[in-house]
């Protein structure tokens, strides 16, 4: 496992900056700060394929959604965790869990920014404004400490909506009257954005929406049942989207602008069904509703418009893209596990990964087209996913089947995760009723 401490990074990004700075590349560093997208990353939470209207969900409408993937691309196959705390850790750093310790939500508050890079330390150094707001708990310190110059938080992991208070730069706000905590995240977006129009900036916007408490949003009718408020919950948070990329074009900023949407990890507890198929798994599961979710990107003029792209996508990749849209140079002697999607973002082929890998505490799989390999050994045949896994027999494999297993077991090997950061032994932990109320209890937060 190979970590660098802060200081020694920002030592070498200055000695990079220097020499980048130096005359015979001046013209070509003009060039490519002058091309430098602001970058927005929109991350909902709990919310699979199926709640997405341009994905072919059953039962939800997103307009506003729908529209971002018209004007740019819709990722077929993005990977992200099973659970949000290994998903923001993984996305934050562009490292797997295994090397971060981010296995867990509760394993993700330890890991540190102190031995490690963040995806706002890297744009920061190539002159980016960096901003947050909204969902943070569950990776432990403050915004500021992972490298981010301005932010609203809130002081729980879970649902936070209609409150008295949240935290701005580590400073409590309290108010007279409750709020909606989601209000207050769009509109810090929004100024933000106002603040730092001429650029570059990089956005990250946490939502809670769509995880649970399921409460009443401002738009849902006084006498309303319980039973609508997910459903109004899911139109709320495409209103919001509507509502940022709306900004966006009143300051002219959509050609200047990356905006990017997904999620954290899979639906949770509701009906998962595309096209009359319920998905194969939901948050928290290692099936394909787990960890498949959401990836729209939208920028106006150089992203391919209303385009589907097939190629894999995981949480790792986010950090060497932005990077790279951004002109900012990567640390050496740090193992980042992400390949850039940028050049598809601007129309090109790129270098497409071959697999994805997803971990949640001591369980992994790596995932191909059509195939998937877990850490016993389980190799399933995929052409039907997210619907259908089929565990393909050992004594009954085929040729591909044999093909797709030597591949597949090859990337592992040369991850070799289970050298990594692993989870406590939960055998270990108390027994009878009082350890199964306590276990119970932690499981509930984590979640």
């Amino acid at each position: 496992m190979t970590t660098i401490r802060r200081k020694e990074f920002l030592k070498r990004v200055a000695l990079g900056s220097a020499a980048l700075a130096a005359p015979r590349w001046a013209g070509a560093a003009a060039a490519a700060k002058a091309s430098r997208p602001n970058i927005i990353f929109v991350l909902s939470d709990d919310y699979g394929l199926d709640g997405v209207g341009c994905y072919g969900s059953d039962n939800f409408k997103t307009p506003n959604l729908d529209a971002l993937a018209k004007t740019g691309l819709r990722f077929e196959t993005c990977y992200s965790l099973p659970l949000c705390g290994p998903t923001r850790c993984e996305f934050i750093t562009g490292r797997y869990p295994f090397r971060t310790g981010g296995l867990s939500n509760q394993s993700a508050k330890n890991s540190s920014s102190r031995n490690e890079i963040s995806i706002a330390h890297v744009l920061k150094k190539a002159g980016y404004a960096t901003g947050m707001a909204g969902k943070w708990r569950q990776m432990g310190e403050s915004p500021g400490d992972w490298g981010f110059d301005e932010y609203i938080t809130d002081p729980t992991a879970g649902g936070w909506y209609w409150q008295k208070s949240y935290t701005k730069n580590s400073q409590l706000v309290e108010l007279d009257k409750e709020i909606y905590y989601e209000d207050v995240v769009n509109e810090f977006a929004l100024d933000f954005i106002r603040r730092h129009r001429e650029g570059p900036f990089f956005f990250y916007y946490p939502t809670h929406l769509v995880h649970g408490p399921i409460l009443r949003t401002p738009d849902s009718k006084p006498d309303a049942d319980k039973s609508s408020f997910y459903r109004d919950n899911v139109a709320y948070m495409d209103k919001l989207v509507g509502r940022l990329v709306a900004e966006l074009d009143r300051l002219n900023l959509l050609e200047k602008t990356l905006v990017i949407f997904s999620a954290d990890n899979g639906t949770a507890g509701q009906s998962r069904t595309i096209g009359g198929r319920q998905i194969n798994g939901a948050k928290g599961s290692m099936w394909e509703g787990g960890s498949r979710v959401p990836l729209i990107a939208s920028w106006k003029g150089t992203a391919s418009e209303g385009k589907v792209v097939k190629d894999i996508v995981d949480f790792s990749d986010f950090l060497p893209t932005f990077a790279e849209l951004a002109g900012a140079p990567l640390p050496a002697g740090v193992t980042f596990d992400g390949r850039s999607f940028a050049p598809q973002l601007r129309g090109q082929a790129g270098k497409p990964r071959e697999w994805a890998y997803v971990q949640l505490g001591n369980n992994w799989y790596v995932r191909e087209a059509g195939w998937k390999l877990n850490n016993k050994g389980e190799l399933y045949d995929m052409k039907d996913a997210p619907f259908v896994e089929t565990l393909v027999s050992a004594d009954a494999e085929g040729a591909d089947a044999a093909a797709a297993r030597k591949r597949l077991q090859a990337v592992l090997d040369t991850l070799n995760p289970a050298d990594g950061f692993r989870e406590p032994d939960r055998r270990k932990q108390p027994k009878g009723k009082k350890g199964r109320a306590k276990r119970k209890k932690k499981k509930a937060a984590e979640l």
